[in-house]
C-alpha cells in the first residue's frame, strides 16, 4: 500500500523501488483477470486509500458497494496524510465502517516511538461500531530494494513488531490488524508464529482466486486484499464474514 510517499529526502531510494512496483503491476495487470470467486466476493466489500487517491467521492463508493475502509494516517514519525480527515470522516458520513492504518518503517525509530505518532495522529480507537481497529502495515521496504527487512534480523524485527502491539494495546485497548504478505513475513520474521493468536491478519495476495497460503500460525484471513484497483478507490479488499460480524468486529465484541 506504499504509494504516496511525501519525503522528498528518500527520492533516491524511492526510485529503485520504483522498478520494482513497475514489475509488480505488470504482473497483476496480467493476472487481473483472476479474482475471488463466488462465494467469497459476496462477503463484504471495503478498499483502502491514501493521499494518492486525493479528495474521496464516499456516497459514489458507498453506492458501488463499499461497506468499509482503511485510511492511511501516518508513516514512521515523521509523516501524516494531509486527506486523512476528508477521507477517514468524509467515509464514516457516507455511512462506511472505516480504520486507519500506519505504514511502518522499522528502520528509523521503535515500534512504540511510531505506535504513539500513529494515535496520536488518527490511530485511535471507539468501540462505537463504526472504527475499525487499528492496522499496522509492514511489508517491503519502498525506499531500498536491497533491503526489505529494514537492515533487520527475525528476532529484530518480531520485536519491533511486539513494542508496535504492546503500545498500540495500551493507548487504545486493541491490538492491530497485521497487514503483510506470506512472502515478507517467511523472509523478514522467520515465518513467525508469534502474532496469529493475538492479532488479525489482512493479507495481500493480488491476481489469484484465492488468498493462498497465510503467514506464520494464522489459520484464518480476517481481511483479503485481492487487487490493486477495481470499482472502488484505491486497493480492493474482503472481509471474512458477514455484514453484522463486520460491525461486531469493529465493536471489539
Amino acid at each position: 500500500m506504499a504509494r504516496d510517499r511525501t519525503h522528498l529526502r528518500r527520492r533516491a531510494g524511492a526510485l529503485a523501488a520504483t522498478t520494482a512496483a513497475l514489475a509488480l503491476a505488470l504482473t497483476c495487470a496480467a493476472t487481473a483477470a483472476a479474482g475471488p470467486p463466488d462465494r467469497i466476493a459476496s462477503r463484504p466489500k471495503g478498499h483502502d486509500v491514501s493521499s494518492h487517491q486525493k479528495t474521496v467521492d464516499w456516497p459514489t463508493a458507498q453506492a458501488r458497494g463499499a461497506h468499509f475502509t482503511y485510511v492511511k494516517a501516518t508513516e514512521s514519525t515523521s509523516y501524516h496524510n494531509p486527506y486523512f480527515h476528508q477521507q477517514y470522516d468524509g467515509a464514516r458520513d457516507a455511512g462506511l465502517i472505516r480504520g486507519a492504518y500506519h505504514f511502518a518503517l522499522p528502520d528509523e525509530s521503535s515500534g512504540a516511538a511510531q505506535a504513539r505518532y500513529f494515535v496520536a495522529h488518527g490511530g485511535d480507537w471507539r468501540a462505537d461500531g463504526w472504527t475499525l481497529p487499528p492496522a499496522l502495515d509492514i511489508e517491503y521496504n519502498p525506499y531500498s530494494a536491497k533491503h526489505p527487512c529494514y537492515r533487520l534480523g527475525w528476532k529484530r524485527m518480531t520485536s519491533w513488531i511486539w513494542s508496535f502491539s504492546d503500545e498500540m494495546a495500551r493507548e487504545t485497548g486493541r491490538r492491530p490488524v497485521l497487514y503483510t504478505t506470506a512472502q515478507w513475513w517467511k523472509q523478514c520474521t522467520g515465518d513467525s508464529h508469534a502474532f496469529a493468536s493475538r492479532h488479525p491478519l489482512w493479507v495481500a495476495r493480488h491476481g489469484t482466486s484465492e488468498p493462498g497460503r497465510l503467514p506464520g500460525g494464522w489459520q484464518y484471513w480476517t481481511f483479503w486484499q485481492y487487487a490493486t484497483a477495481g470499482r472502488l478507490p484505491g486497493d480492493q479488499n474482503l472481509f471474512n464474514g458477514s455484514s453484522g460480524g463486520l460491525r461486531t468486529f469493529a465493536a471489539g465484541w
